[in-house]
C-alpha cells in the first residue's frame, strides 16, 4: 500500500489523487496541515527537505514533486494510461500540463502568497488581483489551444483523460477561489465541467479529503 502525504486544498496533491485515482490505486492518506506549518517541521523535512506536498511513499522509495510522480505512476502502472501512446501526442500532453504547473500554478502557490501578504505587506485585494492577473493570462493561452484542437473529445487531449486533465482541474479550482472571470475560457469550463462528473475526480475534490473543513 502506497501513503500519500497532502493537503486538502493544494494543487500538486490534488492533481496526484486524481492522477492515482484514475489508475485505480489504493493508498493510505496522511495530511500535512500547510496553514500550521507542519511541512516545515522535522518529521517532514525528514521525507521532504523542500517542505513541499505532495510526498508519495512505495515501500522504500520515496516520491516528491508532482510532475515526477505523475511520470513514476505512468511507468510503473501502466493500465489506464494517462499519455497517448504517440510521440506527438505525449508531447502536446506534456507540453498543455507544463503550461499550467510551470507558468500558472507557481505564482499563485500559498508560499508565494504568503510571502506577498507577510513580507510585502500587500492587502487581500492586491493578492487576488496578483493571482487573477497570471491564472488569466495562462487560462487565455491554454484556450487558444484547445481551440486550436480541433481531434479533442471532452478532454484536454483525445477522448479520455490524461496529465492534461490532472493539472487543469485543480487549477480551475484555484481560479474559482481567487474570483477568475472564466466567461472567456468555455473550452476550459466545458473540459472541468465534464471531469468533476468522473468519480476520479470527484472523489480527488478537496472538500472530500479527510482534512478538509468540516469533512
Amino acid at each position: 500500500m502506497m501513503t500519500l502525504y497532502g493537503y486538502f486544498r493544494s494543487s500538486t496533491s490534488y492533481r496526484t489523487r486524481i492522477a492515482m485515482n484514475l489508475k485505480g490505486l489504493d493508498y493510505d492518506y496522511i495530511a500535512v496541515n500547510l496553514a500550521q506549518d507542519e511541512q516545515l517541521k522535522s518529521e517532514f523535512l525528514a521525507l521532504n527537505p523542500q517542505g513541499l506536498v505532495p510526498v508519495l511513499q512505495a515501500d522504500d522509495l520515496l516520491l516528491f514533486q508532482s510532475p515526477a510522480i505523475l511520470e513514476w505512476l505512468e511507468e510503473v502502472y501502466p493500465k489506464n494510461p494517462l499519455l497517448p501512446k504517440d510521440a506527438a501526442g505525449r508531447m502536446q500532453v506534456r507540453a498543455l500540463s507544463a503550461m499550467i504547473g510551470c507558468d500558472i500554478h507557481p505564482l499563485n502557490n500559498r508560499r508565494v502568497l504568503q510571502y506577498l501578504r507577510n513580507e510585502l505587506s500587500v492587502d487581500e485585494a492586491e493578492v487576488i488581483k496578483w493571482c487573477n492577473r497570471w491564472i488569466s493570462e495562462g487560462f487565455a493561452a491554454l484556450e487558444k489551444r484547445l481551440v486550436a484542437d480541433k481531434t479533442r473529445g471532452k478532454f484536454c487531449y483525445g477522448d479520455s483523460p490524461t496529465f492534461a486533465d490532472c493539472y487543469l482541474i485543480p487549477q480551475v479550482s484555484s481560479a474559482r477561489r481567487f474570483e477568475v472571470d472564466l466567461n472567456p475560457y468555455p473550452n476550459i469550463v466545458q473540459i472541468d465541467a465534464h471531469c468533476r462528473t468522473l468519480k476520479a475526480f470527484a472523489d480527488a475534490d478537496p472538500m472530500q479529503q479527510p482534512d478538509a473543513p468540516n469533512a
